[in-house]
């Protein structure tokens, strides 16, 4: 399955940035998911749990927020949103635009136990 080794990935992450700030654990991780990130949602959450086990974020809870699908027309200069499978400007209708949002699969924060403080990551 692709999200374990995504979730391991993240997992040593979230413990390289517990370890600079001396954190024994981690009680949130909150990520942002677009639906061309080539990760399922639903998956990567199984996937923690089986691969949060024996680290730092073994009690942690994951908490995923989708990214939207927006993309930028060069001929109108507008952005919108777009739906899968065309991503058609919503102003013109132009059908050769460039995608803005919706590929990103980013570690927006992490939550310590001991204190509110929060770290802002990119995966």
């Amino acid at each position: 399955m692709h999200e374990l080794s995504v979730c391991r990935g993240l997992l040593q992450q979230v413990a390289d940035i517990a370890a600079t700030h001396q954190q024994p654990q981690v009680s949130r991780i909150q990520l942002r998911i677009g639906p061309l990130a080539g990760v399922e949602p639903q998956l990567l959450q199984q996937a923690f749990t089986i691969a949060r086990q024996g680290s730092v974020a073994e009690q942690a809870e994951l908490a995923i927020e989708a990214a939207p699908l927006i993309v930028h027309c060069p001929d109108c200069g507008q952005d919108s949103p777009a739906s899968l499978p065309r991503l058609d400007c919503g102003h013109c209708g132009q059908q050769q635009t460039q995608l803005k949002s919706g590929d990103e699969l980013l570690l927006l924060s992490i939550a310590f136990p001991s204190d509110a403080h929060q770290e802002q990551q990119d995966v």
